[in-house]
């Protein structure tokens, strides 16, 4: 599970970098939720464009490695491997081979969902698949039953040629449903239409909660500073008790975790030292540092006097463009994919990639869920460190048996 975990990390922090640069305010996703999208897109797709779905730039699914030079040899140059990507050099040689391994991919998320669906009465955690198909178009089985097996994803019939906007409202009262209510209107009015033949749709909800929760007595009106001159009022919670801690040197900057009942999934905290101190050192953190600095060796229990504001996020994302600048760009033009499990004289083209995503922070918990769907349509006190959330702070849930980011995010605007 460690690989899946790892690229899980690598493609969520890869997203925020590009998600930071367009948006100025909160932002709140779920790798998970997106790299199930994008995984269920992979089996029926053309070698080319699978490809483009496993680079390293994309999910960065890392295992299957090679030297640059054989994949030099195998594939093709480096440079239009990458395309406008430039974190290949930073995470491994090259991806080879990685066509011959598609099943093993699909085989560790199939275990992945079966880790996190395990029982409990600590959390609700769930991941959903779901496939909505017009009901007059032919899709290869072979398809449907790899989808079925790996990402326990059954299709569904719906008339888009006849009934559009009908099968649309359905397709977002289901994922009303599984996300208790919090994501609606998914796909907005006249988002689909009569030449729509296949919506992809994943979910994940979480909600757990805190191993210790904070005393709403406790919780007082505190200034949120949004930069060094201007600042809003929050509800802070408050407690000092033993968590898992490390300072940033470096990085002028300090981690805390905060752990859920059962100790099965944290939120992680990094809190930059200094008011605007996070864009500052945003191209000094990578996924491996964020890695490193959240294991267990690496942290240490320590007193800690904890201010974390009450919040509460919702935020979308056509991530068409967004994917297309990691490299991905193929994948979702006209004539570069061709379609996922289809007939192979007919073509389809990613029209949406859609995510839509959720989270409250409160003193007994958290819950969170986000919606991923992809679009498919004919070619046409005590001695107590102080840990004092009142600027932008980066935070991420991990689920720690198959360390796994489910989602991860930043608050920086109340």
């Amino acid at each position: 599970m460690d690989s899946l975990g790892a690229a899980y990390t690598h493609f969520g922090f890869n997203l925020f970098q590009k998600l930071n640069k367009i948006n100025d305010g909160n932002i709140f996703f779920s790798p998970v939720g997106i790299s199930a999208a994008i995984g269920m897109l992979i089996p029926g797709a053309r070698e080319a464009t699978a490809m483009q779905l496993q680079r390293p730039s994309s999910i960065t699914l890392k295992w299957g490695l090679a030297t640059e030079n054989e994949c030099i040899g195998r594939h093709r140059t480096i440079s239009d491997l990458l395309g406008q990507s430039s974190s290949f050099s930073k995470y491994c040689h090259a991806i080879c081979s990685l066509i011959d391994k598609t099943e093993e991919i699909h085989h560790q998320f199939q275990e992945f969902l079966n880790e996190i669906g395990k029982p409990t009465n600590d959390y609700e955690l769930k991941i959903a698949n779901r496939l909505f198909g017009e009901k007059t178009y032919l899709f290869l089985q072979k398809y449907l039953d790899y989808v079925e097996k790996y990402y326990d994803a059954s299709l569904e019939p719906v008339d888009f040629v006849n009934a559009a906007d009908e099968s649309r409202k359905k397709i977002n009262s289901w994922v009303e449903s599984q996300t208790n209510e919090k994501i609606k209107d998914l796909f907005p009015d006249d988002s689909l239409n009569s030449l729509t033949k296949l919506v992809l749709v994943n979910i994940v909800y979480f909600k757990g909660q805190w191993d210790r929760e904070f005393k709403k007595e406790n919780t007082k009106e505190e200034e949120f500073w949004l930069n060094k001159s201007t600042s809003k009022s929050v509800p802070m919670m408050t407690q000092c008790h033993s968590f898992s801690f490390t300072f940033l040197e470096d990085l002028q900057a300090k981690i805390l975790g905060i752990p859920y009942k059962n100790n099965d999934l944290s939120m992680f905290v990094l809190l930059p030292n200094d008011i605007d101190g996070l864009e500052k050192i945003l191209d000094q953190i990578t996924p491996e540092k964020l890695v490193e600095w959240t294991n267990p060796g690496y942290m240490e229990e320590r007193n800690v006097t904890l201010h974390l504001p009450r919040f509460e996020v919702e935020d979308g994302y056509n991530l068409e463009a967004v994917l297309a600048a990691m490299g991905l760009g193929d994948a979702f033009s006209v004539c570069g994919a061709d379609s996922p499990g289809v007939l192979s004289h007919s073509r389809l083209h990613a029209q949406k990639f859609l995510h839509r995503s959720f989270v409250v922070v409160t003193e007994e918990g958290t819950e969170s869920t986000a919606a991923t769907s992809v679009g498919f349509a004919l070619s046409s006190a005590l001695s107590c460190e102080h840990f004092h959330c009142n600027h932008p702070f980066l935070f991420f849930i991990r689920h720690h048996e198959s360390n796994s980011i489910l989602f991860f995010g930043r608050f920086s605007s109340p």
